[in-house]
C-alpha cells in the first residue's frame, strides 16, 4: 500500500469517526416539553445540558419539525419589572465540564407554530445544534402535568 493510499485511509477513518466522539461529549439529561393546551400555538422544552468535554461548546441552533419555527430563547426583565421572551440568536455557553439549564423561567427551546398539539406522553423530535459538538438528535417526552421540579424555575406559555 502506497504512502499516499495509507494516508488517505487514515483520514477517511478519523473523519468518520469525529462526529460520534464529537456528540459523545454532550450528555441531555431531564428533558421535558410541554404547552399550554391544545389549541397552544407555541411550546417549549427544557433540559439539563452537560459538556463531558476538555473544550467549552455552545447551543447555537435547533431544528424540529414539530414547528413552523424553533428558536432558543430566554426571559429578560425590562426597567418596569416586566419579563418577556427574547430569541438569544447567539445561543448558550456551555462550559467545559459543566452543565447549563434550559428550564422554566430561564434559557429554554421555543417551538412557534406546533405542527400538530403536544400531547401527553407524545415524543418530540429535536436537532440540537452545537458549535463544535455538531448536531445532536434527541426525542423529548411531552409532559403536560410536570411540576416546577428539578431546578426549573416556572415559565409561562
Amino acid at each position: 500500500m502506497s504512502l499516499k493510499t495509507t494516508l488517505f485511509a487514515t483520514l477517511a477513518a478519523v473523519t468518520l469517526a469525529m462526529p460520534a466522539f464529537a456528540e459523545g461529549t454532550i450528555k441531555v439529561d431531564d428533558a421535558y416539553a410541554r404547552s399550554s393546551g391544545k389549541t397552544a400555538k407555541a411550546g417549549a422544552a427544557f433540559m439539563m445540558i452537560q459538556n463531558l468535554g476538555d473544550a467549552d461548546d455552545r447551543l447555537v441552533g435547533v431544528t424540529s419539525d414539530a414547528a413552523a419555527r424553533v428558536e432558543l430563547h430566554t426571559h429578560k426583565v425590562d426597567d418596569n419589572g416586566v419579563a418577556k421572551m427574547v430569541h438569544v440568536e447567539e445561543g448558550f455557553a456551555i462550559p467545559a465540564g459543566e452543565t447549563h439549564m434550559l428550564k422554566r423561567g430561564g434559557d429554554h427551546v421555543m417551538f412557534m407554530g406546533l405542527t400538530e398539539p403536544f400531547e401527553q406522553d407524545a415524543m418530540v423530535p429535536v436537532t440540537l445544534i452545537f458549535e463544535k459538538a455538531g448536531e445532536v438528535e434527541i426525542e423529548i417526552p411531552v409532559d403536560l402535568e410536570r411540576q416546577d421540579m428539578g431546578g426549573h424555575g416556572s415559565h409561562s406559555n
